[in-house]
């Protein structure tokens, strides 16, 4: 997947959530093409078992198994998407909704910044 790549400016100019919107779509992706790595499962379990994996309360877990790896930058970056103001969630508490956030926003950046190898990286350490 070929990211359409954004200058640093652009970037920093971007806001958190924005990061996030794309992050979450880029992840929901890498997550479907791992699961098809697996033994075979008709479309029904692969949907399930994706859902399991990109849900909030899946990310705010990923996001506290990558945050000790992140570089300074990366860290800037995860914090800027914690920080955002964010809608009230129904579904998990704010501090799960937050770190969600916060990881789909690095996902994202890593993405439009053409950091394939690190975002392959990050997604690897992932447990499936």
């Amino acid at each position: 997947m070929a990211p359409c790549m954004r200058t640093v400016e652009e970037l920093r100019s971007m806001p958190a959530l924005t990061l996030a919107y794309i992050g979450d779509a880029v992840f929901e992706l890498m997550i479907r093409e791992k699961l098809l790595e697996m033994p075979k499962h008709d479309n029904g379990t692969l949907h399930t078992t994706a859902l399991k994996y990109v849900s909030a309360t899946a990310q705010s877990e990923w996001a506290d198994i990558v945050l000790p790896l992140l570089t300074e930058e990366e860290t800037s970056v995860y914090m800027r998407g914690r920080n955002a103001k964010l809608s009230v969630s129904k579904k998990n508490s704010p501090i799960t909704h937050h770190k969600a956030t916060a990881f789909e926003a690095l996902i994202g950046w890593l993405y439009l910044s053409g950091r394939s190898e690190r975002l392959e990286e990050l997604i690897g350490k992932i447990p499936l």
